[in-house]
């Protein structure tokens, strides 16, 4: 049952940004430009093929499955609880949204960003780099699935133990450009679920 006083977010983007340097935050922009096939335009993970320098150091000719990562806000207000202020772009996001779970959304969801779209590809995989930005900040985007905290980093990436069942990864997702154009702070999002059946997303 849904409170009649309860507060109904429009799915919409919060904040956009970008760096040309491969850092671990981003800077809030005005807008962005998504290029089809390739990313956010001036970002240093815009690229066909896989832009992520521990990536490139196993095989610089994966296809970039990177490009756009996004963060819901919702995670912002979970950290401010466990003492962390955060601020978009502070975890490396290109597009901070609101209003949606982006976590449960399945492989291949679409989402139109005001005229822009994106298709998920999988999770972020939440490394040790963030307690070195935020000490203790790990425990609150690593989780087992009874939601009690998990002090270490995830396994890597295309390891054997990175699609680990029980493990709830919080750190955003990833997706590529479908269609390019600019986003804006403020645009709606509009959410096209892939033809089932769905399967979950997964560290990318």
């Amino acid at each position: 049952m849904v409170r009649e006083d309860a507060e109904v977010v429009t799915p919409q983007v919060v904040a956009v940004c970008r760096d040309r340097l491969h850092r671990f935050s981003k800077r809030p922009v005005e807008t962005i430009t998504l290029v089809a096939g390739m990313g956010v335009l001036g970002d240093a993970h815009a690229g066909m093929l896989v832009q992520h320098r521990s990536r490139v150091r196993r095989d610089p000719h994966q296809p970039n499955l990177r490009q756009v990562h996004l963060i819901h806000a919702e995670l912002f207000d979970e950290a401010r609880t466990a003492g962390h202020d955060l601020a978009p772009g502070d975890l490396g996001e290109n597009v901070t949204t609101a209003g949606i779970d982006l976590l449960a959304l399945p492989t291949g969801t679409l989402l139109d960003l005001g005229g822009p779209v994106v298709r998920l590809t999988g999770l972020r995989n939440p490394c040790a780099q963030i307690n070195t930005f935020r000490p203790g900040l790990l425990k609150v985007v690593l989780a087992r699935a009874d939601g009690t905290p998990m002090g270490d980093p995830a396994p890597p990436t295309g390891s054997a133990g990175a699609a680990t069942p029980g493990v709830i990864r919080k750190s955003g997702v990833m997706s590529v450009v479908e269609r390019g154009g600019e986003v804006v702070p403020g645009a709606p999002i509009t959410v096209t679920l892939p033809e089932g059946p769905h399967e979950p997303l997964r560290p990318v």
